[in-house]
């Protein structure tokens, strides 16, 4: 029985010898194919970026090619890229880029749109010689001015700041330095456009609502009242008022009114944007008579769709009247393109709260909107200024919002 179990012994160790080098062999296999796949794969993904950047590259130095590349070999594999239209109004467009080698593929979708002003917090051209940031001042989102930035007493800055020019300190940097929680950095030149404003009338005459110059009154001002589903509207402060389903009224969204002053206030329900022209008094100018609010408030529904752009030749004015003493909500991205955002009597109006904004500002040269006294900071008239960026205009913006005149990347998926 000894020598039987000896041989059997053997037997039964030389069979898990030979099943586990079975096993050791097909692991060492399926390890050096798996290295050979990730290695294919890896250098497919690379292709494909790499004709992604280059279809990009093309598109930003020429807006009008469209044509995408045919398959081209490449780094040992092979690319083509496609262009395609996702929305031909809002000129929203899809390059697609197919990487191959050694039989995988890889794919890269990139989205890219016009990019607008209503992507800043705050924009300025000019920052109005003697204003500054103070203490009391806090701006939420992407802030660039191409002037200074003048800081007293540590102004605040959420989102990423930047400036063509340099930081000028009322005091000393020690005292005056801004807290940059987004970060600070140098800019190129972005001057404003000339024909923002030309080109919003251009797309309210196409498919919005355009203000009949006839029916001014010597008031030379319209009026117009968001209220939900509807907008209200009259031509002189005593005259009849006409109420309209506002999609009725601007398929597109587009609310002008040419070479004349308007007047707002109300809740908006849905997208829109309003503008106004002129070069004469106040022509061009929009008046905030009151909150000018949404529906839908995004601060507290994200999924809330309204959205408003306040788009002027000259400037927008925060009225002084009662309504406004207290301090106002406005929910817009305000553009001003010769003029500036400010408060009417800012100098001289009483202590009047805080301008609650959110959205955005971009304008030629600041305006003022309230004063404070230089030794401590304390506001002697006017507002302060609690700016909060929506976070949406990085994505999306108000109907033919004024933009930069290039494109950027909204979506880069891989």
């Amino acid at each position: 029985m000894t020598g039987k179990a000896s041989l059997l012994l053997i037997l039964s160790f030389s069979v898990i010898f030979l099943v586990f080098g079975r096993n050791f062999a097909s692991l060492s296999t399926r390890s050096v194919d798996n290295m050979v796949g990730y290695y294919d794969e890896t250098v497919a993904h690379d292709i494909a970026v790499s004709a992604a950047n280059m279809a990009a590259n093309e598109f930003f130095l020429d807006n009008n090619w469209k044509s995408g590349f045919p398959k081209t070999s490449f780094n040992g594999g092979t690319f083509s890229v496609s262009f395609s239209v996702l929305d031909a109004y809002k000129q929203v467009y899809r390059i697609t880029s197919v990487g191959t080698y050694d039989k995988i593929n890889s794919t890269v979708e990139i989205t890219l749109k016009p990019s607008s002003f209503s992507k800043f917090a705050y924009f300025s051209m000019s920052e109005g010689g003697n204003i500054w940031w103070t203490g009391n001042d806090t701006v939420w989102g992407p802030f660039h001015t191409q002037d200074h930035i003048r800081a007293f007493q540590h102004p605040t800055f959420m989102g990423k700041a930047s400036s063509f020019k340099s930081i000028l300190y009322k005091t000393s940097e020690a005292k005056d330095k801004p807290n940059f929680n987004g970060g600070y950095a140098p800019s190129v030149d972005l001057p404003l456009p000339t024909d923002g404003v030309s080109k919003l009338e251009a797309s309210a005459v196409a498919g919005g609502f355009v203000f009949d110059k006839t029916k001014y009154t010597k008031d030379n001002t319209v009026y117009l009242t968001f209220a939900g589903d509807s907008i209200k509207y009259k031509y002189s402060a005593t005259g009849s008022e006409t109420t309209v389903l506002a999609k009725t009224l601007a398929p597109n969204g587009v609310i002008f009114a040419p070479d004349v002053t308007m007047r707002i206030k109300g809740t908006v329900k849905g997208q829109f944007s309003i503008g106004a022209s002129g070069n004469m008094g106040n022509q061009g100018s929009i008046i905030l008579d009151d909150n000018i609010v949404y529906n839908s408030n995004p601060q507290t529904n994200p999924n809330s769709t309204d959205m408003l752009g306040i788009v002027a030749e000259n400037d927008v004015v925060i009225a002084n009247n009662s309504a406004n003493n207290d301090g106002i909500n406005i929910f817009a991205s305000i553009y001003c393109e010769n003029g500036g955002f400010t408060a009417e009597d800012y100098d001289s109006r009483p202590v009047s709260g805080a301008i609650n904004l959110y959205g955005g500002v971009i304008h030629k040269t600041r305006g003022a909107v309230g004063t404070f006294d230089s030794g401590s900071g304390k506001v002697l008239s006017g507002f302060v200024k609690k700016y909060r960026y929506d976070e949406r205009f990085m994505l999306t913006s108000p109907p033919s919002f004024p933009g930069t005149g290039m494109f950027e990347i909204v979506s880069w998926y891989e």
